[in-house]
C-alpha cells in the first residue's frame, strides 16, 4: 500500500517514515517544505511540495495515488499562529482543504493530526467526545481543519495528541529535554511553568499510534498521547534528575508571568482508553521516554 506522509521534515514525520518502512507492507511517499532533511533517502520517495497551493497538492496526489494520507504538516508554533493568522489559516486549514479534496479523487484513507489545544483547558483531561472550545488561533485553525475532514466523503481518523517530544535529525532544532539539559550543563537557570498540565507524548508512541490506525483502517477520533499528567516543571525536574544535573537551577513560574501572544489552556491532557482498547496502543512513561531520547542525543 502507498502511504503519503505530509510534514515529513518535522518531528513526527521523521519518526513515521522509518516505522512505516520497517512495517514492510507500505511504499512511503514523503513531502515537506524545501529539501529532504531525513536520511534513508533511497528507501522512499520524497517530494518538496507547497501544500498551500491547490494545484501542487492535486498534482502530487494524482501522481502517486496513495491508499493512505497522513497529514501531519502544520503551522504549530502557537505564538506564531497568533501573530500571523493568515499564514496559520492558509497552512492549517487551506492545505487540509486541498488535501481532502485531492484524497477524495483517489478515495484515500485520511489520517489527520490534531491537538489538545482544540480544548479550553477548564475540564481536562479530555476524552474523544469532549466539546471543543479553543482559546487561541492555533486551536481555532485545527478545529476548522478537523471539520473539513469530518464533512468529507472520505474514511477518516482524527488523531489528537499533546506536547510531543523527541529528537529530530536537525542539530539546530531544540526540544524541551535538550533545552533543559543544555542550559543546566552550562550552569544556567531555566524558568518553567508549573500551572499547566499535559499528558506529554513521546514521538515514537505517536508514530506507532498512527501506524496502528493505518493498519486497522480505524475510523473516528483517537486520543494518542502519554498517560501521565505532568506540568512542564515536572518534566524539567525529571530531565535534570535523569542527567544528574542541579535541580535547583530549575525555577518554577506561573504562566501568567510570561508575556505570550497566545493563551494556553491550563489543564488539557487526553484520556487514551479508546486507543488502548481498540488499537492496543500502549505509550511509554515519561521516564522511559527520557531514556529513549537520551540514547538518541548520544547517537
Amino acid at each position: 500500500m502507498k502511504v503519503l506522509i505530509t510534514g515529513s521534515n518535522g518531528l513526527l514525520g521523521q519518526h513515521l517514515i522509518p516505522l512505516f518502512l520497517q512495517d514492510g507492507k507500505y511504499d512511503v511517499i514523503a513531502t515537506g517544505r524545501g529539501p529532504n532533511r531525513f536520511p534513508l533517502r533511497d528507501k522512499y520517495t520524497y517530494e518538496a511540495v507547497n501544500l498551500r497551493d491547490a494545484g501542487s497538492v492535486k498534482q502530487l496526489v494524482e501522481k502517486h495515488q496513495p491508499d493512505i494520507i497522513i497529514h501531519g504538516g502544520a503551522m504549530s508554533q502557537v505564538d506564531d499562529c497568533e501573530k500571523n493568522k493568515d499564514a496559520c489559516w492558509d497552512t492549517n486549514v487551506g492545505a487540509t482543504r486541498y488535501l481532502v479534496h485531492a484524497a477524495e479523487s483517489c478515495n484515500a484513507f485520511f489520517i489527520f493530526l490534531s491537538t489538545d489545544f482544540v480544548f479550553d483547558g477548564l475540564q481536562g483531561p479530555y476524552s474523544e467526545d469532549a466539546t471543543v472550545n479553543p482559546i487561541n488561533y492555533y486551536g481555532t485553525s485545527k478545529v476548522a481543519a478537523e471539520r473539513l475532514v469530518i464533512n468529507s466523503k472520505l474514511q477518516w481518523a482524527i488523531v489528537r495528541t499533546v506536547l510531543v517530544y523527541g529528537v529530530v535529525a536537525d542539530p539546530h532544532r531544540n526540544n524541551m529535554i535538550t533545552w533543559v539539559k543544555n542550559n543546566l550543563q552550562q550552569g544556567k537557570k531555566v524558568k518553567v511553568v508549573d500551572d499547566q498540565w499535559r499528558t506529554p507524548t513521546l514521538c515514537h508512541d505517536l508514530a506507532k499510534g498512527c501506524l496502528l490506525i493505518a493498519d486497522k483502517k480505524a475510523t473516528g477520533f483517537f486520543n494518542i498521547s502519554g498517560n501521565e499528567i505532568l506540568t512542564p516543571y515536572d518534566m524539567a525536574i525529571q530531565t535534570a534528575e535523569y542527567f544528574k544535573l542541579d535541580t535547583s537551577l530549575v525555577e518554577k513560574i506561573s504562566a501568567k508571568t510570561l508575556a505570550q501572544p497566545a493563551a494556553r489552556p491550563a489543564k488539557t491532557g487526553l484520556i487514551i482508553d479508546k486507543a488502548a482498547k481498540e488499537l492496543g496502543y500502549q505509550p511509554r512513561t515519561f521516564a522511559e521516554g527520557l531514556e529513549i531520547v537520551a540514547g538518541e542525543i548520544k547517537a
